[in-house]
């Protein structure tokens, strides 16, 4: 039983190494996967998996039993760089046979730079160069008659929740990310192909659906009408595209609301035509749930961060939402020390984060990324007034966040569980994501519970950022 920390990053995850062997029976060749950064990449992990386990692979639980391992790499900030390098590294020197993709792989010269033994290097989504690479470096040896796909693919996140992944890349130029440079520009899936996957997972014993994208509310707007010579003129202006897309994303947050599942959704921009959402959520067809980059507050800095949405009428939607839908839990994340942050434009931040309530909150200090505009703005922030601004802003976090969950000792509420081991049930609310955000953790009379099960308990503690309860 362990407690998230405070300042969990949603866009960095934990490394991840396949922890089961997934196939067992005739000797095949083995690969092994190591999957770091955000779950956008885990999603690519488990569709190269799921790849090989089609053409007769089996995925190997550690180092030792594989032929060779990938390594899902991560190049959203320098430190995810230096991570994604040292996992690389780990992987030589346990395995010594090594595929590197990911973002990452987008700068192989500064991989082969720091690893020139590597067999092979990928950029990100770049499905058929891995295969190929695993090919040369392990032929496939498959047998049709053993080597049945699993309906859900092979999967690295727990049989009860997955993620879904609804589009490719980023329309977006904020100064800071380099993320469209890496992955391109705002390819949306078709609907359909969505929905069958999630029809998969929950056929399968998905519990919860986690729906990503690296904007999700932007879901539709790529996508042209079957026939746009019917439709008006406004379709083909930049307001009937958006207007396609808000159709399109509530349209399919409904539809997946309508496979039984919980449907999470993350990483939306807070765009007019999000309001159309809230409803949803207030019908119990989607969770009361908003995951929501707000990066800061304060207009200039927005400015000079080139965001796609300025923080003007934030406030307004919040309180609009709210309105809707009272239960609804948001959370976010933020940037201290981006370069020309005055004292007063963090002043600013906390001031709005007073009166915006959030309740989950993550927060990192600005550090450059290689490639990113940003770079070059003027007055960048000392490293120390940096961190000395985390922990303020991390402060008033944490005493929000405190007086939230206090506010549900004594409630009853649904929640879903993660785990079961012999001190306790780690369980999540309906407020609650897997890994970034708090647990509820039911230490008596959990003996019977099993990991996916949905319960109703009654809040009897609250901590700073997770909860206990007993069953109701």
């Amino acid at each position: 039983m362990s407690a998230n920390p405070p300042d969990l990053r949603p866009d960095i995850a934990r490394p991840r190494l396949l922890r089961e062997p997934v196939r067992a029976g005739r000797k095949q060749p083995t690969i092994g996967m190591v999957s770091l950064g955000c779950p956008k990449a885990l999603v690519d992990s488990e569709r190269i998996l799921t790849r090989l386990w089609a053409e007769g692979y089996a995925i190997s639980p550690d180092y030792a039993g594989a032929e060779a391992v990938i390594v899902n790499t991560c190049g959203f900030l320098d430190s995810a760089k230096a991570e994604s390098l040292e996992a690389i590294g780990e992987a030589l020197a346990e395995n010594g046979r090594v595929i590197v993709t990911g973002c990452l792989g987008a700068e192989p010269d500064y991989i082969t730079g720091a690893h020139p033994t590597v067999l092979a290097v990928t950029g990100p989504h770049q499905y058929e160069q891995v295969l190929d690479a695993v090919h040369d470096a392990v032929p496939p040896d498959p047998d049709p008659f053993v080597d049945l796909l699993p309906p859900a693919g092979v999967k690295l996140t727990p049989r009860h929740y997955s993620y879904l992944k609804i589009s490719e890349g980023c329309n977006h130029k904020c100064r800071f990310c380099i993320i469209p440079d890496m992955r391109g520009r705002l390819v949306s899936r078709p609907a359909k192909a969505v929905l069958r996957e999630a029809e998969r997972l929950v056929e399968s014993g998905v519990k919860e659906l986690l729906v990503i994208s690296q904007d999700t509310s932007a879901y539709g707007v790529d996508l042209r009408a079957a026939h746009r010579s019917s439709q008006t003129s406004s379709l083909g202006s930049e307001e009937g595209r958006k207007d396609r897309g808000a159709a399109a994303l509530t349209t399919l947050a409904r539809d997946l609301g309508s496979l039984g599942a919980w449907v999470r959704l993350h990483y939306v921009y807070p765009y007019p035509h999000v309001r159309e959402l809230i409803p949803l959520m207030a019908e119990g067809l989607v969770l009361p749930y908003l995951d929501i980059p707000f990066q800061h507050a304060h207009p200039d800095v927005l400015k000079r961060m080139a965001r796609p949405a300025a923080a003007a009428k934030t406030l307004d939607e919040i309180a609009a939402w709210r309105a809707v839908c009272p239960e609804i839990a948001l959370r976010s994340t933020f940037i201290v020390g981006y370069p020309g942050e005055t004292e007063a434009e963090f002043r600013t931040l906390l001031d709005w984060l007073d009166e915006a309530q959030l309740d989950r909150v993550g927060c990192f200090r600005y550090e450059n990324v290689e490639g990113a505009r940003s770079n070059a703005l003027p007055d960048h922030v000392p490293e120390d007034v940096k961190e000395e601004r985390f922990h303020r802003f991390m402060e008033k976090a944490q005493a929000i966040s405190e007086a939230k969950l206090a506010a549900k000792v004594g409630r009853r509420i649904e929640v879903i569980v993660d785990e079961v081991d012999a001190e306790a049930a780690t369980c999540r609310t309906k407020a609650d994501a897997p890994e970034i955000d708090g647990n509820l953790f039911i230490d008596e009379g959990f003996e019977g519970l099993a990991p996916g099960q949905i319960v109703t308990v009654t809040v009897e503690e609250a901590g700073e950022y997770d909860l206990w309860g007993r069953l109701a």
